[in-house]
């Protein structure tokens, strides 16, 4: 269980954040029209899983205006925006903000998602929805980066995220120390 706080008071969530250096926990959640995206499906890819309470938030909406802004400094990288909100709402949202480079998903079928995470609020007047979180994988599906944002009512750290995405290297044959006996 972490803790976090909201507006000061303390608030838990059920477990903790993926580990860096594991596997991430394979999910499923839904897209804005309702089709399901896995984390199979993004394999060979890099990911930043921006995960937060609600679109009807100023913080939330605002963290998906940024990524989306700054979704194509990346290449080969993918921005799920993951909330409880209905993919109606999320499609909505993404209309009237002309959202284009991010990828909003639901947790509304997949409510496992928040417990594998470790980002559902058990206590506190938002309990049940997910905390503010980034999760950062390279293209093995590995977590590479996270951070659970301490108080809610702040913004996560975009430009960490980014930077750890953009400059993770993943090493290649040449890199390789090889040694003979």
């Amino acid at each position: 269980m972490a803790t976090l706080t909201f507006k000061g008071s303390p608030i838990h969530t059920i477990g903790e954040l993926p580990i860096i250096g594991r596997p991430c926990p394979p999910f499923t959640l839904t897209r804005a029209d309702l089709s399901e995206v896995s984390s199979v499906d993004l394999e060979g890819q890099r990911v930043i899983l921006n995960i937060f309470p609600s679109l009807d938030t100023a913080i939330c909406a605002k963290g998906v205006r940024t990524f989306d802004a700054r979704a194509s400094e990346v290449p080969n990288m993918v921005v799920l925006c993951v909330s409880q909100d209905l993919p109606f709402a999320q499609a909505r949202f993404c209309k009237a903000e002309e959202i284009n480079d991010v990828v909003p998903v639901s947790t509304f079928r997949h409510p496992e998602f928040g417990s594998d995470f470790g980002v559902t609020m058990m206590d506190g007047p938002l309990r049940g929805l997910l905390a503010r979180a980034l999760v950062v994988l390279d293209e093995n599906s590995t977590v590479v980066h996270t951070e659970l944002v301490q108080e809610l009512a702040c913004e996560a750290d975009y430009d960490g995220a980014l930077d750890i995405i953009h400059n993770h290297h993943r090493p290649c044959a040449e890199d390789a120390v090889l040694t003979s006996e």
